[in-house]
Formats: C-alpha cells, sequence, structure tokens
C-alpha cells in the first residue's frame, strides 16, 4: 500500500471513532418529574433539547417521607421478627455449610477416580467442572448468609 493509502485508511479510522453526540432531551411530566432521555419525545409533551455541553445529573431526587397514617411496628413487634430473621439465616448458613462439605467430600471422590477412556485431561475437567461448581456455589451462599447476618442488628 502506498503513502497516499495510508493516509486515507487512517483518515477513515479516525473517523470511525469519532465521539457520537446524540440529543438528550429534558422531559418533565404534568407531576414535575424530569425524565431526560435521548428518544425524541411526542410533539405535544414538555421536553426541551439539551445543549451538548451541559452536564446530565444522574443523582436521583429526595426520598419522599412517609404519610403520617403510614403503618408502623412497635418495638417489640420489630424485635421478634429480627430474632426470627437471624433464626432462619442461621439455619440456612448451618443447611448451606453441610451441603458445601457434602459437595467436597463428592469433589475429592471424582478427583481421586481415574476412567480408561480419559487419557485426555479435559475430559477429566469436564467431568470435574459439575462438583467445582457446587462447590463454588455453596461457598458464595455461606458468604452472603454471613454478610446477611453481620447486617443484623
Amino acid at each position: 500500500m502506498n503513502s497516499r493509502g495510508k493516509l486515507i485508511a487512517i483518515g477513515i479510522g479516525l473517523l470511525a471513532v469519532a465521539p457520537a453526540w446524540a440529543e438528550v432531551y429534558k422531559c418533565v411530566d404534568e407531576d414535575g418529574h424530569v425524565t431526560y432521555t435521548n428518544a425524541k419525545p411526542a410533539a405535544k409533551s414538555k421536553c426541551a433539547v439539551l445543549s451538548n455541553d451541559q452536564r446530565v445529573s444522574t443523582v436521583p431526587g429526595r426520598a419522599t417521607p412517609p404519610p403520617a397514617d403510614f403503618p408502623k411496628v412497635d418495638k417489640d413487634t420489630q424485635k421478634t421478627r429480627d430474632n426470627d430473621r437471624r433464626k432462619i439465616l442461621e439455619q440456612e448458613l448451618d443447611t448451606e455449610q453441610k451441603g458445601l462439605a457434602q459437595a467436597e467430600k463428592e469433589l475429592a471422590e471424582q478427583e481421586a477416580i481415574r476412567n480408561g477412556n480419559e487419557q485426555n485431561y479435559q475430559r477429566v475437567l469436564d467431568r470435574l467442572q459439575p462438583y467445582k461448581d457446587r462447590v463454588e456455589l455453596h461457598t458464595r451462599n455461606i458468604e452472603a448468609l454471613k454478610k446477611e447476618i453481620g447486617n443484623l442488628k
């Protein structure tokens, strides 16, 4: 390729990676909720095109406080619920730990077995993968349960 062809190829490459600019619309509905979109809104909606140099905020608005008549739970009832939740999580943790021990045992048994048709080591890995997946699943579940128990009051 000659130098002119290289320059053309570089120019086309630079155009291909040039940043794409899309119009961003700020729409406000009847309740005053603001929505930003790049889809062209209907003509009757209250939307305005933002300039390209204007930043769009992705920070969510403040949460509104609950209404005064929102049901509340007394402290004793909440404490009972929290204790029940802790017991359930601890039971699940115990079950997962037993499942992990069983999965590790099965994996160890399978690793000790050598079939005659597994001269290719990939076949061994393929046979063991479901057992490794079960061990990993129980490990992740145990970590999640411990984290959840740690978050309890």
